[in-house]
């Protein structure tokens, strides 16, 4: 049976391996991070992680109904138990996206507002913010890599040039990935300042 605990790093490729996962991870984690930003469309991913208080239980949105976009101002959701929908109506209300839902007992639709110039430049500079958290996170993955390989060339684990070579495909992984956080700055800033 396969332990979760991390194994320490006996030669320089598992410790590039694992840093080049622990970079998708950021990747990954910036990802969904930049899918709840709303832009001037509108997006089940921002309402899908609203808290819902479902019989006593903090439970996210899209796990107590059906999310749809069906144009670019409006999200419906359709709950899977009617019985909840005043609750999830007072979720949303309360939230801090200022959404403002109406309910006709079956279907919630939240109408989404155009975002104001003032707004998509705040929300801009909170993206800029997220990626560059998400960056430093990668190079910090990096810098222990590196730490983890000087470690081994102490030990006489791996040779200087071993070494030097994990360090430089570590190099590479960062680049790629901190390219990858700035392809996906591009593109939400280009959602957020279209109107």
């Amino acid at each position: 049976m396969p332990s979760n605990e991390i194994e320490p790093a006996s030669n320089s490729e598992d410790i590039v391996k694992e840093s080049q996962r622990r970079m998708s991870q950021a990747v990954e984690f910036l990802k969904r991070g930049l899918s709840t930003i709303r832009t001037g469309r509108a997006t089940p991913s921002i309402v899908e992680n609203i808290l819902i208080d479902y019989y006593g239980t903090p439970t996210p949105l899209k796990q107590l109904a059906s999310l749809s976009a069906p144009d670019a101002q409006l999200i419906l959701v359709q709950p899977y138990d009617r019985s909840s929908i005043k609750e999830i109506e007072k979720a949303i209300l309360s939230s801090s996206m200022g959404f403002n839902p109406a309910n006709d007992g079956n279907i919630i639709r939240i109408p989404i507002p155009p975002l104001s110039q003032d707004r998509r430049k705040e929300l801009a500079k909170s993206v800029g913010k997220m990626i560059e958290e998400s960056k430093i996170a990668v190079r910090n993955v990096r810098r222990d890599g590196i730490e983890k390989l000087k470690n081994l060339q102490r030990n006489k684990s791996i040779s200087e040039d071993e070494g030097k070579r994990a360090e430089v495909d570590l190099q590479k992984q960062t680049a790629s990935h901190t390219s990858i956080m700035d392809d996906l700055y591009s593109q939400k800033s280009v959602d957020l300042m279209t109107v």
